[in-house]
């Protein structure tokens, strides 16, 4: 069987499932504008490199700048939905970019950003459904970035908001999605069992060390394939020792998680033969 470029691509980005994934957003600066200096961003592109880091997600203006070291070391995802913070509805992501012309800049996949409930939902949700035929076109993975926010949202519970919007990524043709998880393994285990594709939890915004580092245990206990963290890595005072940390907190749970994981697959294996 001949494999796809798609799907060749999203082995490599997921790791084959023998690890758990470790994401870091940069893409930031279109929404709320720098975060650092050009100099302090090469800087911690070098300590996400180099500190446990498999993934960074920029918008596609940064691929020429990036320093050829860094394919090496990261897989490049560029995120092709915007907004800023000036704007009159700022929960109205847009298109700025397409798979063809991704992958043409060197991206190993692409991001969109959809709102659940925000007033254009209509335009975004068209915008990931034409975004997933290109990157079928271009042959590169998709992830889905889904948050329930806006006013149609406000009187759904959140853990029914957030299995539709996980189910949304899944039928709309994403490969991953990263959904914005909180609160215990009980909260959490739900949503991810609901979906079919990989999630990520997203990290949100910034916290305490001892909250993070709970929050990315949990995520992983609930069956999350990893995190995608921007904020609380590159605010940390040292992003570099922070980046070592969180991939210790999620190798260790993901670590601890494999013998239920055995187990689980080896009842389901015999009900299987019992009923097959």
């Amino acid at each position: 069987m001949i494999k796809t470029g798609r799907s060749l691509r999203l082995e490599r980005l997921l790791k084959g499932g023998e690890a758990p994934l470790f994401f870091v957003p940069l893409d930031h600066t279109v929404t709320d504008g720098p975060f650092a200096d050009a100099r302090r961003y090469d800087a911690l592109l070098g300590a996400l490199a180099d500190n446990g880091v498999d993934a960074i997600v920029v918008h596609k203006g940064r691929l020429g700048l990036l320093p050829s070291w860094v394919y090496a070391k990261l897989s490049v995802i560029v995120h092709i939905s915007a907004s800023t913070k000036y704007a009159a509805d700022p929960n109205f992501k847009y298109q700025v970019g397409d798979g063809e012309d991704c992958l043409r800049r060197g991206a190993d996949a692409v991001s969109v950003h959809v709102n659940l409930g925000a007033v254009t939902e209509d335009q975004q949700i068209r915008m990931m459904a034409d975004v997933a035929d290109s990157c079928d076109r271009a042959g590169l993975p998709l992830l889905a970035m889904l948050y329930p926010r806006g006013p149609g949202i406000e009187k759904e519970p959140r853990l029914d908001a957030l299995r539709h919007a996980a189910t949304l990524a899944v039928d709309l043709g994403a490969d991953l999605v990263k959904l914005p998880l909180a609160g215990s393994v009980a909260d959490m285990k739900p949503v991810i069992d609901a979906c079919s594709i990989p999630v990520l939890a997203a990290g949100g915004a910034k916290v305490s060390d001892n909250e993070f580092g709970g929050f990315i245990a949990n995520a992983i206990k609930s069956g999350a394939r990893g995190i995608a963290a921007g904020r609380n890595i590159f605010m940390a005072p040292d992003p570099a020792a922070k980046a070592r940390e969180v991939r210790r907190i999620l190798d260790a749970s993901f670590a601890s998680e494999q013998p239920k994981l055995v187990i689980a697959r080896a009842a389901t294996d015999q009900v299987q033969q019992a009923t097959g």
